[in-house]
């Protein structure tokens, strides 16, 4: 059984656009104000943030559960596309932001001015963006959506970027103006872990690494009365959004009608436990018996 969460996914996606351009201009204003240069390198972050919402939305309205013509397995990879779409827009601020700050270390510029007004625009702006990333993740861990988790992360970087501007601004403030450029170089890395994260959690299902592993799938099968026999085993996919299953089975049994039923049984299990599945069964005579549980 599929599940289509596309229209939860458009209406988060929305929402934290909406939200996500107020903190972009808050930001760009207030770093326009006072020459900052790690809160324009913020700002400039909060800029994927928007693009990535946008790039969500696109990918969302492709991404359906079910199967086609064109597609017999669903179309659920474009929106790990779309994820990583995001972490290639955390790459590119990352290298903005340490461009930046290198060219402000060689060429020097103009001294940062902040104000206690200022200042609280800033805990607005993190304000904002703690309900985004905590409304994002709580949402896209119900509805399972690999573009919301993804973007909750970009955006959960971004409230430590915020929260490390906002430290070196309270120190420029106190008269340290060194802390602007040596601040800008950690919201560069964490702006380049957050791409990171977001790769790692979803090439597997790009390039289709084992969802189960085969052992499991092999007791399972096996716990089922008639079963003989389970081998070459492969699984692929994401374990709570689209897993495949499939394998070769010997059964117990003469007769096509009984044969199926037990078949049936190891699928109903399988789906039941990896929800939601595709199984496909191969049934093989007894004298293909087997020890290879995997390919």
């Amino acid at each position: 059984m599929n599940y289509d969460n596309r229209g939860v996914v458009r209406r988060v996606l929305l929402i934290t656009l909406l939200l996500n351009i107020f903190v972009m201009v808050l930001k760009g204003f207030v770093g326009t104000l006072t020459g900052s240069l790690s809160l324009l390198a913020d700002a400039l972050h909060s800029v994927t943030d928007s693009a990535n919402n946008v790039l969500g939305l696109i990918t969302s309205s492709f991404s359906s559960p079910y199967p086609d013509r064109e597609h017999p397995y669903g179309h659920q990879k474009f929106e790990a596309v779309g994820a990583l779409g995001i972490a290639a827009f955390l790459g590119i601020a990352c290298f903005e932001i340490i461009q930046g700050a290198v060219e402000k270390i060689i060429n020097g510029g103009k001294p940062v001015k902040i104000t206690p007004s200022e200042l609280w625009i800033l805990l607005l702006v993190l304000g904002v963006n703690i309900f985004v990333a905590f409304y994002e993740r709580r949402v896209g861990r119900r509805v399972k959506s690999n573009i919301l988790i993804a973007d909750a992360t970009h955006t959960m970087s971004d409230i430590w970027v915020t929260i490390t501007v906002i430290a070196g601004l309270i120190g420029v403030w106190l008269g340290y103006q060194w802390l602007d450029i040596v601040l800008s170089f950690p919201v560069a890395l964490l702006v380049f872990w957050s791409g990171w994260t977001v790769l790692k959690e979803n090439l597997p299902w790009l390039v289709d690494e084992m969802a189960v592993a085969p052992e499991v799938i092999h007791s399972l099968a096996l716990s089922v009365p008639g079963v003989v026999n389970c081998h070459n085993i492969a699984s692929r996919g994401v374990i709570g959004r689209q897993v495949f299953i499939e394998m070769d089975l010997i059964v117990d049994a003469n007769d096509v009608e009984t044969s199926h039923r037990i078949t049936e049984q190891v699928e109903k299990l399988l789906e039941e436990r990896f929800s939601p599945a595709r199984v496909m069964i191969h049934v093989e005579p007894p004298s293909y018996l087997s020890n290879q549980i995997s390919y």
